[in-house]
């Protein structure tokens, strides 16, 4: 399966919306994007991730480089995702005090945390 992206702006936030399955072979693809959205000023990020099959730790690793990257620049990255088997691998690597992760894009954009 390959992995489709997309980007829109809601408010003061870039919503990248991700779908299909973050791995070894798709991570590269949502690197670049989350860099050339860092390099082009969003430090704003959203990643939509309720449409993500599967997600690996190479993809695990695209987001806290892209974390990283948001931060130099005080932005933020947060998450939304829903799905127990995708929050369950966040769990386990304890990334889920790293990210913050939300229920709707909604909800991830009012967010103040």
């Amino acid at each position: 399966m390959d992995l489709s992206l997309s980007t829109r702006t809601v408010g003061d936030r870039t919503v990248v919306e991700v779908g299909g399955e973050i791995d070894v072979y798709t991570a590269p693809k949502l690197r670049e994007q989350l860099v050339e959205l860092v390099n082009d000023g969003s430090f704003h990020l959203v990643v939509d991730m309720e449409g993500v099959d599967f997600l690996d730790s190479t993809g695990l690793g695209v987001l806290v480089g892209g974390l990283k990257r948001v931060r130099a620049h005080e932005g933020s990255l947060r998450l939304v995702c829903n799905q127990e088997r995708i929050l369950k691998i966040f769990r386990i690597t304890g990334l889920t005090k790293v990210f913050p992760i939300h229920n709707s894009v909604e909800e991830a954009v009012e967010a103040t945390d």
